[in-house]
Formats: structure tokens, sequence, C-alpha cells
């Protein structure tokens, strides 16, 4: 999921932005590799054909910092550098779990980088930014410190998400799009739930320590992976989609019913499932969670296939007869 679908829509939508050539090859070599470790062939080919893509997006982001240096592009430039260390982690064959906190920095950041452009405009002083740039500095470090020492490191870790969380509770301007109507609200809604998740993932890494299996390490994969992740993909989706497919996919308020059904199937999944040890809960949260992400992409579809959504042509006054 993070290499071969979040890591190649997000290289994707960067190379459309610098419009190189060779940027594409980036997005390419993270599909193919991911495809290639599915596929009956030695790992090692499809693991290289990541790390290679990975190293594309440091090279995007070098192209675009020339371009515009900005504190967000080094916020996102440290995400990519985790989504680095992990792929060359994972080449030498270091178990996945142990690099969750990495995809984690790699997903949290780039979009963080992301809201920190769109918040900007609206924050004071010489420096905007600069507190979720140290907050960014400091969860790439703890990612570091959980892989050499994780007792010290994972609670560590969780309070660097949770710095980096409450910079983007106080500072996004999703705060202030919750109280507008249509695509803006939903957006902030898709947002600010998302942030909710971390906060979540957070907890369990400050109190429960290194996550590496049974139910916290289920609990932690889905508050980021899903809870997070695929609030943010839902949310930008009528947004960045269109951009990269060149096809408009209108807002429709029917985009709120997947997003409602992905949080209840997480509640029920982790709060639930995971925190009392109940499986029948576990299970009835994970099919639900498929049944979001399948529902979402067939409402987008057929967002896209309708077209735009036309406005109906405002009533004329009726007139008084004298």
């Amino acid at each position: 999921m993070v290499f071969g679908f979040v890591g190649t829509l997000v290289v994707l939508e960067r190379a459309v932005a610098i419009k190189r050539w060779w940027a594409f090859t980036a997005p390419a070599l993270l599909g193919l590799g991911s495809l290639l470790v599915l596929a009956p062939l030695p790992s090692w080919l499809g693991r290289s054909a990541i790390a290679v893509g990975a190293l594309g997006l440091l090279l995007i982001y070098r192209s675009i910092w020339r371009r515009q240096a900005m504190t967000a592009i080094a916020i996102q430039f440290l995400g990519a550098v985790n989504l680095q260390v992990a792929a060359i982690l994972w080449l030498a064959n270091v178990p996945v779990a142990h690099l969750i906190p990495a995809f984690s920095a790699f997903l949290v950041l780039t979009i963080a980088g992301e809201r920190l452009e769109l918040a900007r405009l609206t924050l004071r002083g010489t420096h905007p930014g600069r507190g979720l740039l140290w907050a960014a500095l400091s969860l790439t470090g703890c990612v570091s410190l959980a892989l050499c020492l994780p007792a010290l490191g994972y609670p560590l870790l969780g309070l660097a998400l949770f710095w980096v969380v409450g910079w983007l509770f106080l500072h996004d301007v999703a705060r202030r799009m919750l109280g507008s109507v249509g695509l803006p609200r939903y957006l902030a809604a898709c947002l600010l739930s998302g942030y909710a998740w971390l906060v979540v993932a957070g907890g369990i890494w400050l109190v429960g320590g290194a996550a590496t299996s049974g139910p916290t390490y289920d609990a932690v994969i889905h508050a980021v992976l899903l809870g997070f992740t695929l609030s943010m993909i839902m949310a930008h989706a009528p947004v960045i989609l269109p951009a990269v497919l060149r096809r408009p996919l209108p807002y429709r308020p029917i985009m709120y019913l997947p997003v409602a059904l992905l949080h209840a199937s997480l509640v029920l999944r982790v709060l639930f499932g995971d925190a009392r040890g109940l499986p029948h809960l576990l299970q009835l949260g994970g099919s639900l969670n498929i049944t979001a992400l399948l529902l979402f992409i067939v409402i987008a579809v057929v967002s896209a296939a309708l077209g735009p959504v036309h406005q109906g042509k405002p009533a004329r006054p009726v007139r008084k007869n004298r």
C-alpha cells in the first residue's frame, strides 16, 4: 500500500508538477517494483526497483527546491527521506513491522508539508512553519531511534507525532473550512478525522512502546494507513486526481458515505476488536474497511463519469399584478 499505491500516487503528482520526463521514472519504478514483489520472482528485484524509485522522489524534491525553496518543501523532503530509509531497510530484509514508523513519517510529513503550503498565508512571523519543521525533524530523528533503541524510541516517536498533529490542529485552515459548505467542508471533515487517528497511533506508541506484533501492531497500522492515509486520499481525490488524470472528479454529498463507513469500521476494529480482544468485531471491522474503500472507488468513478454538477437556473421572481 505504501510503496505501490500511496507512494506511486504521491510521486506521480510531484512528477506532473515539475513536468520533467525523467521524473516519471520514479512512480513507474515504485509501481513496477510493487508488482514484481507480488510476482513469482526473486523479491530483491522488486525491492531494488522500489529503492531506486524512492531515490527518484528525492531528486524530484531537489528540483522543486531549486525552483522555490520553502519550509513546506523541506518537510516533504524529510518525508521522502523516511521513504528512502524504509525502502533500503526492506531491501536489506528488515521485517516490515519495524518499518511502520518510517512509513508513517513519510505519509504524515508529506501531508503536513502540503497543508503548510495552504496555511502559510495565514501564519504570522518571519519564519512561518518553523515549529512544524522542528516537529518534522524530531519525528524523523525518532524514527531512527525507534529502529536502534525501540524501548526509548517508540515513546518519543509518539510524542513527536503529537507535536506534528498538534501543530496541524492549531494552524491548518481545515478548522475554519469546517464551517463552510460543499467541498471545503468535506475536505475539512476528512482532514480533521484523519488527524484524530494519528492521535490514536501516537498514544499507542507513547503508552505501549514498540508495537511490532499483536493487537497493538494491528491498531497502529490501521490507524495510520487507513484512518489517516485513506482519509487524506478521500479528501484530496476531488482536487488532486483531476490534475493527474486530466479528468474532473466533481464533489457530491454522497462522498460522505464511504468516509463515515471507514471511520465507523475503524472504531469497531481498533477500539473494540483490538483494544478489547474481540475477534469477531475485528473481522467485521476489517470487512467494512474494504467495503468503505470499494464504495469510495465506485462513487468516484460514477461521479467522474457523470461530470460536473450543474446548478439549476435561479427561479425568476414572480411579478405581482397591479
